[in-house]
């Protein structure tokens, strides 16, 4: 399995060369590349996320190219997805978030100077660039874009419960067997102790049986056998047809 880590900033090559000369962690659309063309064709590919975000388009970048892999992707947020990184986080065909990992999205933003003319036009691109970023999240969660961009204007911090309800991720992981089952039925589902506790006494009782079978029939070969020898010492022998 192909791994790649997320961590540190998310940053476009050029920047990623910087990051790199001073032992910076970051993760750029070239270093991603590197991994999934490594290795065999068709290899599964796990993705590891623990990230802050950082460049737009170089999330996007690494987005598309886990997103148009034609092998299976399974993401793993371990600690923060926010921002850029919780764009890369759609790409997966499973999403898994850590119990105590968060997803945090909220608006592009750019230190912009200039006339009213550029800020207005500024604005424009930023709000071009919201609409893209909730395109990914809209894929994933079937949310329309309008609550998302809400969700976006106002910052919004997911849990790993709140990440899976509202579909940004598939499953929290580490949830044991035992946990409580919950089911879209009226009819009542048979708690998994109840099941194991039952499993286990089958178990039981077909070793017991088994063990029962195997005495019966060594105690019967016994009695056959010193049946035999008593006739011996008779001067007795069975007929035979």
């Amino acid at each position: 399995m192909k791994k790649i880590d997320i961590k540190g900033a998310v940053v476009d090559d050029d920047t990623a060369a910087f990051y790199n000369f001073f032992g910076i962690a970051n993760v750029s659309p070239s270093a991603v590349s590197a991994v999934l063309n490594n290795g065999d064709v068709g290899e599964d590919v796990e993705v590891n996320i623990a990230s802050n975000g950082g460049d737009v388009f170089a999330a996007s970048e690494i987005f598309t190219m886990l997103k148009s892999s034609s092998t299976n992707v399974t993401v793993n947020i371990q600690g923060l997805a926010a921002s850029a990184a919780s764009v890369i986080a759609m790409a997966g065909d499973t999403i898994k978030i850590s119990p105590t990992a968060q997803i945090m999205i909220h608006q592009a933003s750019v230190m912009a100077g200039g006339n009213k003319d550029d800020l207005t036009h500024e604005a424009a691109v930023l709000d071009s660039i919201d609409q893209s970023i909730a395109s990914a999240y809209e894929q994933k969660t079937g949310m329309s874009q309008d609550d998302l961009l809400n969700m976006m204007a106002q910052e919004t911090w997911l849990t790993a419960t709140e990440a899976v309800d509202k579909g940004f991720a598939d499953e929290i992981m580490f949830v044991a067997d035992n946990e409580p089952a919950f089911a879209n039925d009226l009819s009542s589902v048979v708690p998994k102790s109840a099941v194991n506790k039952l499993m286990n006494l089958i178990n039981k009782s077909e070793k017991t049986s088994k063990l029962e079978v195997k005495n019966t029939t060594n105690s019967q070969l016994t009695s056959d056998l010193k049946q035999s020898k008593v006739a011996i010492l008779l001067g007795k022998t069975k007929e035979t047809n």
